[in-house]
């Protein structure tokens, strides 16, 4: 259980919270909750998200069921440490975007007291680890795995299968390009993918 409580009260560092999981699995949702929760605390929370993601919306994060937050759309990561002085709490979506620099400015605004809460893709459409991902984890106070349910056997879902043939790594889509798959599912469909 994820719990926003600080013991020493003397010390007052950050820390970044990490929400990862395949497509459809709720990432952005709970990212959202989470920032609504602290803007209802009067916390300044800036939020922020690739300007390569503009699949709702160009400057507003939001859900696949239409949940949304007004955020900042940003080239690269340094821009969010310009952007982000004086806040409580940073948000980032869709981190997997973002070039390894995300990773030393997300450490640098919790070492200055912010609470950063990022959300992203853990793996590929290939099953890899995705960008800056696993290092993000690594360095995180809290990792928050959320799953999909596979479309296929129903059962927790963790990879996001690409259903067209384009091979680049990024590639920005919904349900007619990606679907939720267990791990055997995912085997069995990429194994058929191969044998073609």
């Amino acid at each position: 259980m994820f719990l926003e409580n600080t013991v020493n009260h003397k010390e007052q560092f950050g820390w970044i919270e990490v929400i990862c999981g395949s497509m459809f699995s709720g990432k952005t949702e709970e990212l959202i909750r989470r920032l609504k929760r602290a803007q209802f605390a009067k916390q300044k929370v800036e939020i922020f998200k690739p300007t390569i993601d503009t699949r709702y919306d160009d400057e507003m994060v939001v859900s696949h069921n239409a949940n949304e937050i007004r955020s900042t759309p940003v080239p690269a990561a340094a821009n969010i440490a310009i952007l982000a002085q004086g806040c409580d709490v940073v948000g980032i979506d869709e981190a997997q975007f973002f070039d390894d620099e995300i990773v030393r400015v997300c450490n640098d605004l919790a070492n200055q007291g912010i609470r950063v809460i990022v959300a992203g893709l853990d793996m590929d459409f290939k099953g890899n680890p995705f960008g800056p991902m696993p290092a993000l984890m690594a360095t995180a106070e809290y990792v928050t795995k959320v799953h999909a349910v596979c479309t296929r056997t129903g059962n927790l879902a963790n990879y996001s299968f690409r259903k067209t043939d384009n091979e680049k790594l990024v590639m920005l889509g919904e349900t007619e390009e990606y679907e939720p798959l267990s791990r055997a599912a995912y085997y069995h469909a990429m194994r058929k993918d191969q044998e073609k």
